[in-house]
């Protein structure tokens, strides 16, 4: 076989080789484009799930995921690379601020929340979003995993409050405080509490500055 023809039949297939790439990348893309929208809708689907399941419905009007704040390293709550805040209003008056949180200290790493804190202070609910904890023991901090499926462990903090208990009480009864955890598994309630506490301080503290900023802006 000369040269010229092996350099003719590598030219082709370098040829075919970039067709097909072109092909290949204008196929994903247009894959990526139009099925970007039903991700991006089933991906707020769930996240509304979620929030309901720890602010009613009926106490906010606005369009709840269009309206946060997003935060930088934010040590108060645990959030090393950031997180966001959601603001829900009632007639355009502060109702609740819905926090992403950290707990850095469970049993097997980090306990990711949502937590939800109204303009006056109190709990409206907190939820498990994301665990390691050892399955039949710790986990019993995700209503799901918990066996009391009429009173889980976790709804303890709805309606806690400052004005009816102070926030140094907000800690697991083995540590002086008002909250009950299963014998044996204490670390994984302390961590989760400890994290609610701190939530509902941050919200208190910097409710005015959240509510007051744009919409998206980084705090």
């Amino acid at each position: 076989m000369s040269e010229t023809t092996i350099i003719g039949l590598s030219t082709r297939t370098a040829v075919v080789m970039t067709f097909f790439t072109a092909a290949f990348t204008a196929v994903m893309a247009f894959t990526y484009q139009a099925t970007q929208h039903e991700i991006e809708a089933s991906a707020n689907e769930e996240k509304m799930k979620l929030i309901g399941e720890v602010l009613p419905g009926d106490t906010y009007d606005n369009t709840l995921l269009d309206d946060f704040v997003q935060l930088g390293p934010t040590r108060e709550l645990g959030l090393d690379r950031g997180g966001k805040v959601y603001r829900a209003r009632k007639a355009g008056a502060p109702a609740a601020l819905l926090l992403e949180a950290t707990a850095p200290d469970g049993y097997s790493g980090n306990i990711e929340l949502i937590i939800a804190i109204k303009s006056d202070g109190s709990v409206s609910g907190v939820r498990v979003v994301a665990h390691r904890e050892t399955p039949g023991l710790g986990d019993y901090i995700d209503p799901k995993k918990d066996k009391d499926k009429k009173s889980p462990w976790i709804s303890q903090f709805t309606g806690l409050a400052p004005a009816t208990l102070p926030l140094d009480q907000w800690k697991v009864k083995k540590d002086g405080g008002q909250i009950v955890s299963h014998t044996g598994a204490t670390i994984s309630a302390r961590a989760v509490t400890n994290a609610v506490a701190r939530a509902a301080r941050y919200a208190t503290t910097n409710h005015d500055r959240l509510f007051a900023a744009a919409s998206g802006a980084p705090l």
